[in-house]
């Protein structure tokens, strides 16, 4: 237990909120690799995003369907990135990609393996509000953006996760016999202990605001 708490307070010690991020620096994206680099950036430069769907790696491979159950995701995903390019706004998505993190780390951290199709529906849940925070990159782009850069954006987010998924799973659970082994658990305390940091941090700042201090 102590070393479970020890890698989750590492892990919150060096997170920092991080819901909108660009690889290119916030320049426009004007070509098929623009969009490529973007869509495989977000996920990796964003560690609210990253360690998210290393948890979806974790948890998939305790349904004992690695390779399918993160589709769930990649569904939820697109959803969510069609909702905002569609005017579609959805409420507290900050803090329901936090929650997102300290629910399915916390799951992993249990040991409990969960159905494939209960682990398929919370991650295209959580899918369409992560798909909306990617979305706002392209939000504001899309009249200018062409159709081949916003083929790359999406080729390179499903792509880049679905990998960060299946191999954080793979590496987690590889050599162990059950769900309950320590392994797949204490990476999952790490993300939620990530999830936590997020939560309240992003709580600290919307009390802040609301009392115009920020």
């Amino acid at each position: 237990m102590k070393r479970i708490i020890g890698l989750a307070a590492t892990a919150a010690a060096i997170a920092t909120p991080a819901f909108a991020h660009h690889p290119l620096a916030g320049a426009e994206m004007t070509t098929f690799t623009h969009g490529v680099l973007s869509g495989i950036g977000h996920p990796i430069l964003g560690f609210d995003h990253l360690f998210f769907v290393i948890a979806v790696g974790l948890v998939a491979a305790m349904t004992g369907r690695l390779l399918s159950a993160p589709l769930g995701y990649i569904a939820g995903m697109l959803g969510g990135i069609a909702l905002i390019t569609n005017g579609v706004t959805l409420p507290f998505v900050e803090f329901v990609i936090a929650g997102s993190l300290i629910l399915l780390g916390g799951l992993a951290a249990s040991g409990r393996a969960m159905s494939t199709s209960m682990a398929m529906a919370l991650f295209a849940g959580a899918g369409l509000f992560h798909g909306w925070a990617f979305g706002e990159t392209i939000t504001g782009q899309e009249s200018a953006m062409g159709a081949a850069v916003l083929g790359g954006y999406l080729l390179g987010l499903i792509v880049v996760q679905y990998f960060i998924s299946v191999a954080a799973g793979w590496l987690a659970t590889r050599g162990i016999e059950s769900a309950a082994d320590l392994k797949p658990r204490l990476a999952g305390a790490v993300v939620a202990g990530v999830g936590l940091t997020f939560f309240l941090e992003g709580a600290e700042t919307a009390v802040f605001a609301s009392l115009g201090l920020g």
